[in-house]
């Protein structure tokens, strides 16, 4: 066997398989991309917690001195490591919208 009908049959085989490769592809279930999954159960359910933090978020520096913008930071803190008591205590909504007002 020669190099030149070696390097047909290698170049066979390399097509098939890319063939073989793009049918699987298409005829794959196509599923929602992960970016879309993650955001539905966040739209339907509100949340004080993120809106809270949010609202801190605008306050800026501001958001520094606030005892509530402080106690939801624990509160995320503790959520996040996964620690079954908050050290801060509750939400207080409150005083958040409260301090937010003040601070405009």
């Amino acid at each position: 066997m020669d190099g030149k009908a070696l390097a047909r049959i290698v170049a066979v085989v390399f097509v098939a398989a890319a063939v073989t490769a793009g049918a699987l592809e298409t005829s794959r279930k196509e599923d929602k991309p992960l970016g879309e999954r993650l955001h539905a159960p966040e739209a339907s359910m509100p949340n004080p917690l993120r809106d809270g933090l949010r609202r801190c978020q605008d306050l800026g520096e501001a958001a520094l001195r606030n005892d509530g913008c402080a106690r939801l930071w624990a509160e995320q803190r503790d959520r996040f490591l996964g620690l079954d008591k908050p050290s801060g205590g509750s939400t207080t909504e409150p005083a958040v919208s409260q301090s937010l007002h003040e601070a405009r």
